[in-house]
């Protein structure tokens, strides 16, 4: 015997219902284990973000008061740079913005040519301008 319903009833012999009990026995104690494993996990996660997200602070304040240090240039403490090496640094920077600019001009009196006389704009004065400017530049 032993082939009965399934509310309660046995189905099988009291063999084969220990086997079975056993079964859902070590799959419990198996979904515990990875329950307390995963708990663990993130709790050791939550840790880490915590740690991270005051670190990320640490950093934020680290950069806003570098990029504050990079706006306003040395403190009164530290030495200001040579004013013959600022002032190089600068008629360097002139120089090569002149550049650009006397290039730009170059590629507009190009394109202008190219275009034609019938493609006149109501900039071409500024650009007639510019453009003796240059000319008489040495």
């Amino acid at each position: 015997g032993g082939q009965q319903g399934w509310r309660g009833e046995s189905r099988g012999s009291p063999q084969q219902l220990a086997e079975r009990y056993a079964d859902l026995a070590a799959s419990h104690s198996e979904a515990l284990r990875q329950r307390e494993e995963r708990e663990w996990h993130n709790a050791r996660l939550r840790q880490e973000n915590a740690r991270l997200r005051l670190e990320n602070r640490r950093l934020r304040r680290e950069n806003r008061c570098l990029f504050r240090q990079a706006l306003l240039g040395p403190g009164p403490d530290k030495p200001r740079a040579d004013p013959g090496e600022e002032a190089e640094a600068l008629r360097a920077q002139l120089g090569r913005l002149q550049e650009k600019h006397r290039r730009a001009l170059r590629h507009l009196r190009r394109c202008r040519a190219a275009s034609g006389p019938e493609a006149s704009g109501a900039e071409d004065g500024e650009l007639d301008e510019l453009l003796l400017e240059e000319d008489e530049q040495p």
